[in-house]
């Protein structure tokens, strides 16, 4: 069985920085690949960015590309999200997930297609 803890959330002004963690525990992990999605109140589960854990292409959803950059600690079983320049539209429950087997490029975006999912970490931007 598989856990993902998420933390480094938090309350940050605009334009502020936060670096999010996603710690993954179990006796054998090796996702194919791993993501970041978020929600924010009222809104659909929306894809953020996700990595390859071996190879470690990225893929970033186009109202984070170039502000947010998402990395991974193979051997902590760790991935990253750093998001800089941040906005109030980027306040969200942010919670990572874990694909076990190949899937394809477009697959990514879509929270079904992840396996194991983490609670989430709060961020919320100020105006």
């Amino acid at each position: 069985q598989v856990q993902l803890v998420e933390s480094g959330g938090g309350l940050v002004q605009a334009g502020g920085s936060l670096r999010l963690s996603c710690a993954a525990s179990g006796r054998t992990f090796s996702p194919y690949a791993m993501g970041w999605f978020r929600q924010a109140p009222g809104k659909d589960r929306e894809f953020v960015a996700a990595t390859r854990w071996s190879g470690g292409s990225t893929d970033y959803a186009g109202s984070v590309k170039g502000r947010f950059t998402i990395s991974r600690d193979n051997a902590k079983n760790t991935v990253y999200l750093q998001m800089n320049s941040l906005k109030p539209e980027d306040t969200a429950v942010y919670r990572c997930a874990a694909r076990k087997s190949m899937m394809s490029y477009s697959s990514t975006y879509f929270p079904n297609n992840y396996d194991y999912w983490g609670q989430g970490t709060q961020v919320t931007v100020s105006s």
